[in-house]
């Protein structure tokens, strides 16, 4: 009976280290059947350029577009009357410039020049205040003239040869001349001949060779070039 302490207790160390190979097995088993956190991959750069939107491009600007003009007028004459008919109007169209004249056939005279413009107004001026504004049409010129302080409308129409504005320069007994002649539609004529300045009627134009008589000295009145 007494032998049977000694082999209890050897029993009971072996079974309790069996107990604790078991645990430590049994420990490694789920420890090893643990997945391992898994890293996040990093997007590559290739998928990031895809994802990432592209700037956007600006948009195209329209091509501009150049106001449309109407350009020089073709070179051409106009003659006619003011409202009341006391004066008469002649303009003439020269690669975009335009020269007028206008009179009364006795002592009131102004020459005025200026442009055309695209939209075919004029606004001309001249001496002594004098002043010109009108519009231009397919035949006619028609506005406003003002001269010696009196504005008056008018109208003139596209000019047939021999009517349109004639003028002379010359130099008749030691005086200036300057002559300037309106032929009108019908073959009327009004204009002024000046000497050293100061007016007066002007005597007719040969409307074919432009011939005329001043102070018995023979000129010639040329359609303005």
């Amino acid at each position: 009976m007494q032998r049977s302490g000694p082999l209890y207790t050897l029993l009971a160390g072996l079974a309790l280290a069996l107990i604790m190979l078991s645990l430590n097995a049994t420990t490694g088993d789920v420890a090893s059947s643990a997945p391992a956190p898994s890293s996040a991959p990093a997007p590559s750069s290739a998928s990031s350029a895809s994802s990432a939107p592209s700037p956007s491009s600006p948009p195209t600007a329209p091509p501009s577009q150049a106001p449309s003009t109407r350009g020089a007028p073709p070179d051409a004459d106009y003659a006619g009357r003011t409202a009341d008919g006391a004066a008469s109007v002649a303009v003439a169209l020269r690669k975009g410039k335009a020269i007028a004249y206008v009179c009364d056939g006795r002592t009131k005279e102004a020459w005025l020049r200026g442009d055309v413009r695209d939209d075919g107004t004029l606004r001309l001026t001249g001496d002594h205040g004098a002043r010109l504004e009108a519009t231009l049409r397919s035949t006619t010129i028609s506005g406003d003239v003002e001269l010696t302080g009196l504005r008056q409308p008018f109208q003139a129409r596209k000019a047939v040869k021999p009517s349109g504005l004639y003028r002379t320069t010359a130099s008749v007994r030691g005086a200036r001349v300057v002559g300037g002649w309106i032929v009108l539609q019908g073959g009327a004529q009004v204009g002024i001949v000046s000497r050293d300045g100061e007016p007066s009627a002007a005597p007719p134009i040969d409307t074919g060779s432009g011939a005329v008589t001043v102070d018995g000295e023979r000129l010639t009145a040329l359609p303005i070039p």
